[in-house]
C-alpha cells in the first residue's frame, strides 16, 4: 500500500493559493484514478487502487506548519512506514511549473516538510516538488505562498499539475530511480506538448 499526501492549508481562503499545489495535485489524481475524497475532519482522503496497489490519498491533513502529527498517525492506522509515503508539495526554488521527484533530504525551509520530518523522525521519504517561482525582490516568502496564482501563472502551471500525476504512476508502478530519470528533466522548449518551462 501507498500513502499518498499533498500538502496544504485547509478552508476556502487558503484552496487557490500558492502553497496548496499538493492538495491540487491529489484532487487530479482522485479523478483519474476513480478515486473519491470525503472530508474527514480537516483531511481530504480516499481509498482505491492504481492496478494492484492499494493506494490511499490524503491532503490538507492540517495546518501546514503541524501536518507531520497526523500524517504520523495516518502512517500508524495503516501499519505503513516512510517507505510506503510519497508526498507532494510546493517548491520555492523550482522554477513555476518545474517537477522534481525528491528522495529523501532536508526540509529546504519548507514549515510542512519540517513539521513531518520532525513527526515521524526521518526524511526517508519520497517527494514530489511542484515549483512556484520565487517571490519578487523584498517580497514575503510567507506572504508570497498564501497568495493566488495569476491567471497566466495558473496557465504555466496547470500541464505540470497532470505531470505530477504521471510521476506518481511511474512512483508506484516503476520504482524512484525509473521516476526520477523519467521526470528530473529540463525539457526543451517546444520538445512534446507537455514540456515544462525552465
Amino acid at each position: 500500500m501507498r500513502l499518498i499526501v499533498g500538502l496544504g492549508n485547509p478552508g476556502a481562503a487558503y484552496a487557490q493559493t500558492r502553497h496548496n499545489v499538493g492538495m491540487w495535485v491529489i484532487e487530479r489524481a482522485a479523478a483519474r484514478w476513480s478515486i473519491r475524497l470525503a472530508k474527514r475532519g480537516i483531511a481530504h482522503r480516499g481509498s482505491g487502487r492504481l492496478g494492484s496497489e492499494l493506494i490511499e490519498l490524503a491532503g490538507t491533513l492540517d495546518w501546514m506548519n503541524i501536518t507531520g502529527p497526523p500524517l504520523k498517525g495516518l502512517l500508524r492506522e495503516f501499519s505503513l512506514t516512510a517507505d510506503d509515503l510519497i508526498l507532494i508539495h510546493d517548491d520555492l526554488d523550482l522554477d513555476l511549473g518545474r517537477l522534481r521527484i525528491k528522495q529523501a533530504g532536508g526540509h529546504g525551509g519548507h514549515n510542512g516538510i519540517k513539521s513531518v520530518i520532525d513527526a515521524i523522525g526521518t526524511p526517508q521519504f519520497v517527494r514530489v516538488k511542484i515549483g512556484i517561482g520565487r517571490p519578487a525582490p523584498r517580497q514575503d516568502s510567507a506572504e508570497y505562498v498564501l497568495q493566488a496564482f495569476t491567471k497566466e501563472e495558473f496557465e504555466v502551471l496547470n500541464p505540470c499539475l497532470d505531470r505530477a500525476v504521471d510521476a506518481l504512476e511511474y512512483l508506484i508502478h516503476r520504482g524512484t530511480a525509473v521516476a526520477m530519470n523519467q521526470f528530473n528533466i529540463r525539457e526543451k522548449p517546444g520538445e512534446d506538448e507537455g514540456a515544462q518551462p525552465g
